[in-house]
């Protein structure tokens, strides 16, 4: 499976009551697909993942599977604290029909580097669905040494690639220089698109895409073409816009406060994650304006 551009973690929309709301859903997958972006990842940090049960992860797989039709790839999020149910999550997301998994390192206890090892070995020996390593240290508490993802790279096979959201350049550049030939290099922090681009990486699946998933494919497609003043331009608004729903504002409520203002209906965060308080609702309009979407 060839990974490369930019990959949008879905926000899941919620109506009033808390239960999904597809048809939203729908719209805004038609927002991302027309701006340009490589694939979708369901069941993400950023689409609530860890707030939606088993049921409602497969019906948004099978729903995307089926509004997409082929048009991008769909990528669903699998990794769970365990690696029995990792595996069940991930067989199950191949017969929802996902093309690929993204899997988080576990989390709560902090494994070592031969438990970490062996839990990739074991997911990516019982399941032909292509797997993404997902490092979020900001999540999980910790970061997976570049030594073994590129163990898991040398020796397992299904790797498709890394998300790298530790927002950390070395980390990037030693993933890159021990396994980038193997694997595909993504960024999971938005800072990172064109640093990760400038070392070698393939692309970026970022929480931003979900709001301007237009300029990280102008980020993407300026820097293939060796435009880069203008990747350059593209990196400034993606940080800025990432310094205002990420860096200083609770993520989800952020990123959805931000879709809502520009007319989607992305809803409110699950419970226990609240609204945006009123001062930083305001910081989100001001964003909205400056980068001229609403």
């Amino acid at each position: 499976m060839r990974l490369e551009g930019i990959y949008v973690p879905n926000v899941t929309p919620f109506d009033a009551e808390g239960s999904i709301v597809f048809d939203a859903l729908g719209e805004l997958v038609e927002f991302w697909i027309r701006s340009g972006v490589s694939g979708i990842v369901a069941n993400a940090s950023t689409g609530e993942g860890p707030y939606l049960s088993r049921e409602e992860q497969r019906s948004i797989i099978e729903y995307l599977v089926r509004k997409v039709d082929g048009r991008v790839q769909v990528i669903a999020g699998t990794g769970a604290m365990g690696t029995r149910e990792t595996i069940e999550l991930t067989k199950k997301a191949a017969d929802a029909g996902a093309q690929a998994a993204l899997v988080t390192t576990p989390y709560f206890f902090k494994p070592t580097d031969e438990e970490l090892f062996q839990h990739y070995a074991r997911v990516l020996g019982a399941t032909n669905l292509p797997v993404i390593l997902y490092n979020v240290p900001k999540f999980t508490g910790y970061s997976i040494s570049p030594r073994v993802v590129a163990k898991i790279a040398s020796e397992c096979s299904g790797l498709a690639g890394i998300k790298d959201s530790s927002g950390n350049p070395g980390t990037m550049a030693e993933v890159i220089r021990l396994c980038g030939e193997k694997i595909s290099c993504l960024s999971g922090a938005a800072d990172m698109i064109l640093p990760t681009l400038t070392l070698g990486g393939e692309g970026a699946i970022v929480a931003v895409g979900n709001v301007i998933p237009g300029h990280c494919v102008s980020l993407y497609k300026a820097f293939r073409k060796g435009d880069l003043a203008e990747a350059g331009r593209q990196q400034l608004t993606a940080s800025f816009v990432n310094k205002v729903l990420v860096a200083e504002n609770p993520q989800i409520a952020a990123i959805k406060a931000a879709l809502n203002k520009m007319g989607y209906g992305a809803g409110a965060p699950r419970e226990p994650l609240l609204p945006l308080t009123p001062k930083a609702d305001e910081a989100v309009e001001d964003m909205l304006r400056q980068v001229r979407l609403v």
